[in-house]
């Protein structure tokens, strides 16, 4: 069933209704063709409301809300990506799977092997097109936010965004022991924030690395096989989200 996202102040709790506005009307009413009397769900970000579609306008479409639940669809812990900006359009896959995976927010850096460089409004640009990107893989996966698309930044900004999470990880093909990797997810509770690290096509640079660990970053291993950018952050999305999922 299609979903979109709303905001709070669109919710008419008195008359059980949504006003939907914007390029939602378009795209319900011209992309998905839907009519009155289809239904789909909708979330604020709080609830999820089962709704049926009442009447549609050129400006507006109005909702009538079935009934409301409160559903348990995301992650306890707040994961986030902190990736390094990759060639082409790589970086548009990684955020979708990224969202669907359950990461609470994508951090785009640039780092000392990134060939990628953005400034300015190119750089805007960018980081709305993702945004548009993690929404519609939000609706997808029936996430009930649409994970942020933090600015471009660079490695030192990445570090001041991660001094608050509880956990960082940087999966690093120098590093050994699958034991100890095992043990150091195994350690990471549901509710505790992660913060995850990795690298352009290039790999991390030494002291990129040092400074990641001085910050608190535990190094971890991914197997013996060499990842690529866009596979590492997924696998280890994969693995923390198995890990951290609850019935």
């Amino acid at each position: 069933m299609q979903r979109l996202f709303v905001e709070p102040s669109q919710i008419l709790e008195e008359s059980h209704r949504i006003c939907v506005n914007g390029g939602d009307v378009i795209h319900i009413r011209n992309v998905l063709r839907m009519k009155v009397g289809e239904e789909l769900w909708v979330s604020d970000g709080q609830l999820e409301y089962h709704c049926e579609i009442e009447s549609l306008t050129g400006e507006e479409i109005l909702l009538h809300i079935l009934y409301a639940q409160q559903p348990d669809y995301e992650l306890k812990s707040r994961i986030y990506l902190f990736q390094g900006l990759p060639r082409g359009d790589k970086m548009d896959w990684i955020i979708q799977k990224a969202v669907e995976l359950g990461a609470w927010a994508v951090v785009p850096v640039e780092m000392k092997r990134s060939v990628v460089r953005l400034d300015g409004k190119k750089a805007e640009k960018k980081v709305q097109r993702w945004q548009q990107i993690a929404r519609s893989a939000a609706e997808q996966s029936r996430r009930m936010r649409i994970p942020e698309i933090l600015p471009v930044t660079d490695f030192s900004g990445a570090l001041k965004v991660a001094q608050s999470l509880d956990v960082l990880l940087l999966p690093y093909e120098l590093a050994r022991g699958m034991e100890e990797t095992r043990e150091i997810l195994k350690a990471i509770s549901p509710g505790e924030s992660v913060g995850i690290f990795i690298g352009p096509e290039g790999g991390f640079e030494e002291t990129e690395v040092e400074r990641a660990v001085a910050a608190g970053a535990r190094t971890v291993t991914l197997g013996h096989r060499i990842l690529r950018t866009e596979t590492a952050g997924m696998t280890l999305l994969s693995v923390l989200m198995f890990h951290l999922e609850e019935d």
